[in-house]
């Protein structure tokens, strides 16, 4: 059922949420610190293990799909409201954190190019 998806999605934020704030408070920001992008990576790996498990029923892993596709709106209707110049000013942290997910996702499209191409001829 499509609540079963509704209710994994909002299990995966809430964990997201609670490492992001534990990530925050690590390097003793006052704010989340990845939590949207925690609770994405926790939904994509879980749905992919309990894909390939045969666990996940057809119904439950469409509320899942639609729940994942309206998820990326709301993670940039989210980014939108936050003060960039207060995170900017707060810290080179932010500025470090950004170049350091930048240039960590620049490097992984070559592991993932040639992932997606052993996947494909299988």
């Amino acid at each position: 059922m499509k609540i079963y998806g509704v209710g994994i999605l909002a299990a995966c934020f809430l964990i997201g949420h609670i490492l992001g704030d534990y990530l925050g408070k690590l390097f003793h920001l006052s704010g989340n610190l990845g939590g949207v992008g925690f609770a994405m990576l926790i939904l994509v790996i879980g749905n992919d293990y309990f894909k390939k498990k045969n666990k996940i029923p057809a119904e439950t892993e469409n509320g899942i799909l639609f729940w994942s596709t309206m998820y990326i709106p709301v993670v940039v209707a989210m980014s939108a409201t936050q003060n960039v110049k207060a995170a900017l000013s707060g810290g080179w942290v932010a500025i470090v954190v950004g170049m350091v997910a930048t240039i960590g996702c620049y490097l992984l499209i070559p592991v993932l190019s040639k992932l997606s191409k052993k996947y494909a001829n299988q």
